[in-house]
C-alpha cells in the first residue's frame, strides 16, 4: 500500500498564481513594486528566459536544476519569484498563503523548513552561476477573517519577512543522501517522520487482520 499523499494546495495555489501575475506586468518594465518600496527593498522583478521553467509553469515538476558532479544527483527546487538588486545580485522570493490573527513570523517549528527550502533554492542558484545574496524574502499574504460577512471575497493583508540564508548544510546533506542511497542498510526509520509511522500502523493492522 502506498503511503497516502498531501492534499491539494488550491487556494494556496491561486494566491501564488495572482501574485506572480501582479509582479510579472512590472517584470517587462522594469519596475519596482510598492510592497518593495514599502519594506525599503532596493530591487526589481528578475527578468529571464529560463524563469518560467524555474517557476514550473509548464508544470514539469522540475523547476530549476544542477547537476551536483561529485554525486551525480539531480537537486530541484520549484521557486516562486525571484528579484535583481541594484549590484546585480538575485534575491530569492517564496510566497505564502495563510489565515491567522497571530503575528506573522519564522519562528513556529514547521516554518523551520521554510529556512531551509529557501537555502536550497539560494544554493542552487548560486551552482547555476548567479550571483545570489544572502538575503531572501517571504512575501506572506494573510487572509482576514473579521469581515461581517463573506460576499465570495477574500481580503489579503500582504506581509514581506526578510531572511537571512546559510546554505553551508547544503553539499554535505547531498553527500550524505549519496551515501545512504548506496548503502546496503536501510537507515532506521525517524521518529519525527509521519510516512514511517504510517508504514508502522499499517504492519500492525496487518498482523492484526492475519491473526484471524
Amino acid at each position: 500500500m502506498s503511503r497516502p499523499s498531501m492534499p491539494g494546495w488550491t487556494l494556496n495555489s491561486a494566491v501564488d498564481q495572482l501574485l506572480k501575475n501582479e509582479f510579472d506586468l512590472l517584470r517587462k518594465k522594469r519596475e519596482s513594486h510598492k510592497l518593495m518600496k514599502k519594506y525599503g527593498i532596493d530591487a526589481i522583478p528578475f527578468d529571464h528566459p529560463d524563469l518560467p521553467e524555474w517557476r514550473d509553469d509548464y508544470y514539469r515538476f522540475k523547476g530549476a536544476s544542477v547537476i551536483h558532479k561529485p554525486t551525480n544527483l539531480e537537486i530541484c527546487g520549484i521557486i516562486d519569484d525571484v528579484w535583481i538588486n541594484k549590484n546585480e545580485e538575485l534575491l530569492i522570493v517564496d510566497y505564502k498563503a495563510t489565515s491567522t490573527t497571530k503575528e506573522i513570523s519564522l519562528d513556529d517549528e514547521y516554518k523551520q523548513a521554510y529556512k531551509r527550502q529557501m537555502e536550497i533554492y539560494q544554493w542552487i542558484f548560486r551552482q547555476m552561476g548567479f550571483r545570489v545574496n544572502n538575503t531572501g524574502y517571504f512575501v506572506f499574504a494573510n487572509a482576514g477573517k473579521n469581515r461581517p460577512k463573506f460576499d465570495g471575497r477574500l481580503e489579503f493583508e500582504i506581509k514581506i519577512i526578510p531572511y537571512r540564508g546559510d546554505d553551508s548544510w547544503v553539499e554535505p546533506t547531498i553527500i550524505k543522501i549519496k551515501e545512504c542511497l548506496d548503502s546496503e542498510n536501510i537507515p532506521h526509520p525517524s521518529p519525527d517522520c509521519e510516512y514511517c509511522e504510517y508504514r508502522k500502523l499499517i504492519k500492525s493492522s496487518e498482523k492484526i487482520k492475519n491473526s484471524f
